[in-house]
């Protein structure tokens, strides 16, 4: 694929060239319905690129295929057979991981050291976590993920349990061993979920450390706004 497309930007393109008058929302019609004063702040830039994706940059039967282009570009850019786009943060993107993973009632190993956002999918879905505690570095002063030992013993304590999310890099930065873990859970045949939300840097430098896609993660979830080049909340 041609990673120099943009299938997003060149659709707000064409849709600037031909000057709709757009009905739908938003309702500010692309900043002439903006108080003065947040124009004065913001500017017009802002508004008009506000285009909803339907009736905007593509139509109700998605035939344009914008967001699933963007999307295949993500996914080969990153070495990910499939690319989902979520707004809401990393947060909707760690609740949608976790559901395709377990149910009402059924078992998740989640480390201690997880997001809000894990413990906000556990009450919404009724699933059980089956905590692991994360290595305190009292010499440091912060935390490191656990490693595949402590998940092995997990795992053949916990048979039930229908897969893991690991947490890494964590918020201290630091990052966990996701192919010996990753190894681990497929030896006994559970899914591996990555919250990389710190880590939309990692598959871009070879220095770095691994992202979960080429460590063998089944599903990894990273927030391109929190160290990447998107606007805030933009997740995959």
């Amino acid at each position: 694929m041609d990673q120099n497309r943009a299938p997003v930007l060149e659709a707000l393109q064409v849709f600037r060239a031909c000057g709709f008058t757009p009905f739908n929302p938003p309702g500010h019609r692309q900043g002439r319905g903006v108080d003065p004063r947040v124009l004065e702040i913001l500017g017009e830039a802002v508004f008009a690129a506000d285009v909803i994706s339907v009736n905007g940059l593509d139509d109700r039967l998605n035939r344009q295929g914008v967001i699933e282009q963007a999307q295949q570009l993500m996914a080969e850019a990153v070495g990910a057979e499939q690319a989902f786009f979520s707004t809401c943060g990393s947060s909707l993107s760690v609740k949608s991981a976790m559901l395709s993973v377990a149910g009402p009632h059924e078992k998740i190993i989640v480390p201690r050291h997880a997001h809000k956002s894990v413990t906000s999918a556990l009450i919404l879905s009724g699933v059980s976590p089956v905590w692991l505690s994360p290595h305190w570095d009292a010499e440091r002063h912060l935390s490191h993920p656990p490693g595949a030992d402590e998940v092995r013993k997990l795992f053949e304590a916990e048979p039930e349990a229908k897969g893991m999310l690991l947490v890494t890099p964590n918020d201290y930065g630091t990052c966990g061993d996701i192919a010996a873990i990753a190894e681990v859970c497929h030896e006994f045949g559970k899914p591996l979920i990555v919250d990389e939300a710190w880590g939309a840097h990692l598959p871009f430098h070879d220095d770095l450390p691994p992202w979960g896609m080429d460590a063998g993660a089944d599903v990894v979830v990273t927030s391109v706004h929190k160290s990447g080049a998107a606007v805030e909340q933009s997740s995959v």
